[in-house]
């Protein structure tokens, strides 16, 4: 009798069937298929990505109807904005021009860097290696009324035979140099444009003064980060201590600038511990230096001072006298010793702000003092360009690595430069309401939402 086959070898069988179905699953394949497909489709996400980059490096046009640029807000409307006024009209007499939003625009940046020769190196990004051209393109865009378009020609029309004096630190410097080329568009012949006293226009301790020659005016410069006078210590005085800031004494230089027809001050950048105590710099009134004084302390001091000097100095019925406030800086991961860095930063300010808040600390300083002046006596009028809101939301828009000319530029990772700012670039936004807000004046001579009595 023929025996079946045992209970062992039937399970062999079985055993070698699942194997042989399972090697005909190919289950890898399918598997390596999907990644081809997600490989090639993430390339070409990347290429669309790469030409709207390129298209708008080249300056051609960004479609207004791509969804992916709608957040740009193209043309700085939406479907729920209001109709907004004209500035420089009657109906504009109220809008505050610093509640806003930064809007992409294609017809930016007002003038290159390659055609200005009045730029310090430092500020020549594009030149000096930065790849991205993103930060040139936005323009600042109040919420309830337009301003005017910046005409150079229209300017230096309204400055001839006069002089617009700015005073301050690096960084006023920078808005001093962003003017110069803003202006320099509307003269076709440069030559005509010079330092009256032949000095380059690099990094120095002292003052330019550039003459517009068809238009018989000067756009000048001074050196003042504190405005207030840095000396020598009393006599007698400890040796730690290495200069003071007489907080109760203009800067030297202070008899130069006080008979401009526009005079546009900024300080900040320099009222900090590290600028000043810890570098054996302290703080002095009268003959007395105060050791105990704290940084914030002392600005205020200083900004009092230099409101009783505009008060008892300035002829302000000639001279038209402006206050830029703090622009922030946008390090991260440290400060300009300690390898904070904003070399990555190619977009305006979307979330979280970078600023730190010390900057709010120095805002807050400026808007007491000048509100308490305004109700200690009246006559005097200062114009205040309130850029510090504004400015925190451009974290893009600084040097970075890009700050020390063509030849040695990047600088190193841990040495970037993300207080002062490219230009073209924010500075121009500066310059742009400086020029609305004098333009208002000369049109209608009131004052505006902007101006504190003092």
């Amino acid at each position: 009798m023929c025996k079946g086959p045992s209970q062992q070898d039937h399970e062999t069988m079985s055993i070698f069937e699942v194997f042989k179905r399972f090697k005909r699953l190919r289950l890898f394949e399918p598997s390596l298929g999907v990644l081809g497909f997600f490989f090639v489709a993430v390339c070409v996400i990347c290429c669309f990505f790469y030409l709207d980059y390129k298209a708008v490096a080249k300056g051609y046009r960004v479609p207004s109807q791509s969804k992916r640029f709608m957040w740009l807000k193209l043309d700085g409307s939406s479907s729920s904005e209001i109709k907004k006024v004209d500035f420089l009209s009657q109906e504009g007499k109220g809008c505050d021009v610093f509640d806003g939003d930064w809007v992409w625009d294609e017809t930016y940046p007002l003038y290159e860097s390659r055609d200005c020769s009045f730029l310090d190196e430092g500020f020549r990004c594009t030149e000096n290696g930065r790849p991205d051209l993103f930060y040139t393109k936005w323009r600042w865009q109040p919420k309830h009324c337009n301003l005017p378009r910046f005409d150079g020609k229209v300017m230096l029309e309204k400055l001839r035979n006069k002089r617009l004096v700015f005073v301050g630190d690096s960084v006023g410097r920078n808005q001093w140099e962003s003017l110069l080329c803003m202006l320099g568009t509307a003269v076709p012949n440069k030559d005509s444009i010079y330092e009256v006293n032949g000095s380059p226009i690099t990094k120095h301790k002292g003052f330019l003064v550039f003459k517009f020659k068809d238009y018989n005016c000067t756009l000048e410069y001074y050196r003042a980060p504190f405005l207030v006078l840095q000396s020598r210590p009393p006599a007698g005085s400890p040796q730690n201590i290495k200069t003071t800031l007489k907080l109760d004494q203009m800067d030297w230089n202070s008899i130069k600038w006080k008979d401009a027809d526009l005079l546009v001050f900024n300080t900040g950048h320099w009222w900090n511990y590290e600028k000043t105590v810890r570098g054996g710099c302290y703080f002095q009134e009268g003959e007395k230096v105060e050791m105990e004084m704290t940084v914030e302390h002392a600005y205020q001091r200083s900004i009092e001072t230099v409101m009783r000097w505009i008060r008892n100095e300035v002829n302000t019925s000639k001279t038209k006298v402006f206050f830029r406030t703090f622009a922030p800086v946008h390090f991260r991961g440290g400060d300009w010793k300690t390898g904070g860095s904003c070399h990555m930063e190619t977009l305006p300010e979307l979330g979280s702000s970078l600023v730190p808040s010390e900057t709010w600390e120095q805002f807050k300083v400026v808007s007491d003092v000048l509100s308490a002046y305004s109700y200690a006596s009246k006559g005097t009028k200062i114009d205040i360009l309130n850029v510090t809101r504004m400015t925190a939301r451009r974290k893009d828009g600084h040097s970075s690595l890009y700050y020390l000319g063509p030849k040695e530029s990047p600088a190193p990772i841990h040495r970037q430069d993300c207080s002062h700012w490219c230009l073209p670039g924010v500075p121009d936004a500066w310059n742009e309401l400086l020029y609305a807000v004098f333009l208002k004046h000369y049109i209608n001579h009131t004052s505006n939402s902007s101006i504190y009595e003092v």
